[in-house]
């Protein structure tokens, strides 16, 4: 493909991301997918360019942009190496019409970039996440050491904060190497490490991951219990729970499985009422601290959606905190920088259930935010997140 054509099929590609991030459809990893799966044509140094200039012009742009030709276009402004190639040649994109204007630029739509310099997020901080995340792995200390692992392996890898935490250069293709099939690593950010080792789960407890997902934190709690205890990963969503029993039997972790019904949560979980060591609340929010990997995420969020999130992680943690026996802890998590899903959460918390108590983080990374701890990009070098950790009295 010429580098006109590229630049054109990235804009289609683009089109459809921002068709789907009106309309709350697939996210761009997946329309890019689709797109190249169409296309057979396309070889493997086309579609690394055209990936690139998808990301780049989502990066490129702060609200979500009228089309994709005009995301393109603001681009062009960034990259002076774009705009020669709207030459209506054969595949490429037709010329640029007088008048013709290109997609805002900026960090986020105006009322998030308010929301966040509102959260303490300050420009710079703002900037960085939008810069390109690398690549971490968890060294999965059931079955091997970090810094034995790190020196078998071929690739230079640099040691995290996170005790079991090694970083890559992005686009490394951890997951074709033999020690990820034998299970001796997972693919996991730094600050999701940090975040989930607040809990300080240790062998012999009762513990609960109760928004657990595909498992990426519950494997990273079956290593710290060293197997030894009881361990319960709970999710509404069944795809995506379905996913973590053939990950911990690669990872050789002990977990049980429970997948509960939205709303009828505390009944399914009747006989782990006041008896959990440690709940962990890997919220469900907006996601701001994310931007990194996934940069049209900004164009989906409103005002009305964080609400949603903010009464989700309410239900989630009203839910959570009947689970915990007298003088367990509860860590509650957000990928998120926005105070509305995070200090203002511990605060209602604290107001709504008397009897608790904030533990000071013991974690050698973040810095104190209100009652708990952020991470960023900026200053952590990690995705961002809010988590703090309670103990019933």
């Amino acid at each position: 493909m010429t580098p006109a054509a590229r630049v054109q099929a990235a804009i289609e590609i683009l089109d459809g991301v921002i068709a789907a991030a009106r309309s709350g459809g697939a996210p761009a990893d997946r329309i890019a997918a689709e797109w190249f799966r169409a296309r057979r044509f396309a070889g493997s140094k086309d579609r690394r360019a055209i990936r690139e200039l998808v990301w780049s012009a989502i990066r490129a742009c702060g609200d979500i942009p009228p089309s994709g030709r005009a995301a393109m276009l603001r681009l062009a402004e960034v990259d002076t190496a774009i705009a020669p190639l709207f030459d209506g040649s054969g595949y490429g994109p037709a010329p640029v019409a007088e008048g013709e204007g290109a997609a805002s630029g900026g960090v986020a739509p105006a009322w998030l970039v308010d929301a966040l310099a509102a959260s303490g997020v300050d420009e710079a901080e703002r900037a960085a996440l939008l810069d390109r995340a690398p690549l971490d792995i968890r060294v999965n200390r059931l079955k091997a050491d970090r810094d034995a692992l790190a020196a078998e392996l071929a690739h230079p890898a640099e040691r995290l904060t996170a005790p079991d935490g090694l970083r890559f250069a992005a686009g490394t293709p951890v997951e074709s190497w033999p020690q990820f099939d034998e299970g001796l690593f997972e693919v996991q950010d730094g600050g999701s490490q940090l975040a989930c080792a607040a809990l300080a789960a240790a062998p012999g407890e009762k513990v609960i991951d109760l928004c657990a997902g595909a498992g990426g934190k519950t494997l990273s709690l079956a290593a710290s219990m060293e197997n030894n205890g009881s361990l319960l990963a709970c999710d509404i969503d069944r795809t995506r729970l379905s996913r973590l029993q053939p990950r911990a039997a690669r990872a050789g972790a002990i977990v049980e499985t429970r997948l509960l019904d939205p709303g009828r949560e505390p009944e399914m979980l009747a006989d782990w009422q006041g008896r959990a060591d440690a709940v962990l609340v890997d919220a469900p929010c907006s996601g701001t601290g994310t931007w990194r990997r996934n940069p049209e995420a900004r164009w989906r969020l409103s005002p009305k959606t964080l609400d949603r999130h903010v009464a989700a992680q309410r239900g989630v943690l009203d839910v959570a905190q009947a689970l915990v026996a007298p003088g367990g802890r509860l860590t509650y998590i957000v990928c998120s920088l926005l105070d509305a899903e995070g200090t203002d959460q511990i605060a209602w918390f604290l107001d709504s259930h008397p009897g608790w108590k904030v533990l000071p983080s013991l974690l050698a990374a973040g810095r104190p935010h209100g009652p708990g701890t952020r991470l960023t990009p900026c200053h952590d070098g990690t995705d961002g997140f809010f988590f703090a950790t309670l103990q019933r009295l």
